[in-house]
């Protein structure tokens, strides 16, 4: 198991289990499983960093939630700021690009930044946009990117279109038919994965 973390300057804003599936100079393939625990930022008047930037939201704190709806196949590609999710609700559902930072390995995982913006495939490979109205929003702001970061952000997602209209890999059949093994049950978060900054020692790991 590995920590999958996600960070807006010195500050975590998601932290979620992985099992690993495989682990070589292609990436990381991870396994995510219904049910499982992750935690991401809310404040305290509810609202997540989807609803406000980091710098606006009230005492927000890592929470525990589940993960719901669907089964996640990702693909983390070694030196990629993306990261392709396979998505499976019994059958396969389609594919999530999350637009991300290459990931950073850390003793316990990976870290990386989100980069807001998203698309979403169907099975069909029609796609879309995902987040474009939060993208526009946070473009500029403290921490987040500049215009001309945000048009490289933007490109790349472009890029990862035209793959998905031409069906050519990852989009292209590769993993739809992954089928986990059937002891993967849903993780729990284990012990020392609320450091909510970089560089905040861990506690003692409880084993998996």
């Amino acid at each position: 198991m590995v920590l999958q973390r996600y960070f807006r300057g010195d500050r975590c804003t998601f932290v979620r289990p992985m099992r690993v599936v495989r682990d070589d100079q292609d990436g990381l393939l991870l396994w995510l499983t219904a049910g499982s625990e992750f935690a991401a930022l809310v404040d305290a008047d509810g609202r997540t960093s989807h609803d406000l930037p980091l710098d606006e939201l009230n005492e927000p704190r890592l929470t525990r939630q589940r993960w719901r709806d669907y089964d996640v196949l990702e693909w983390m590609p070694a030196g990629a700021a993306y990261s392709i999710w396979w998505m499976f609700a019994d059958a396969f559902a389609g594919w999530y690009v999350n637009l991300e930072s290459p990931y950073e390995r850390h003793p316990e995982g990976v870290d990386s930044v989100d980069l807001v913006l998203d698309i979403r495939v169907e099975p069909g490979r029609a796609w879309n946009w995902k987040d474009e109205d939060e993208f526009a929003a946070r473009t500029g702001r403290p921490g987040y990117f500049d215009a001309v970061e945000a048009e490289a952000i933007r490109a790349e997602g472009n890029r990862l279109a035209k793959l998905v209209e031409g069906g050519e890999f990852p989009f292209d059949g590769t993993h739809t038919d992954f089928r986990p093994d059937p002891g993967w049950g849903p993780l729990t978060l284990p012990t020392g994965w609320d450091r909510e900054h970089r560089g905040q020692s861990a506690g003692p790991r409880r084993g998996e």
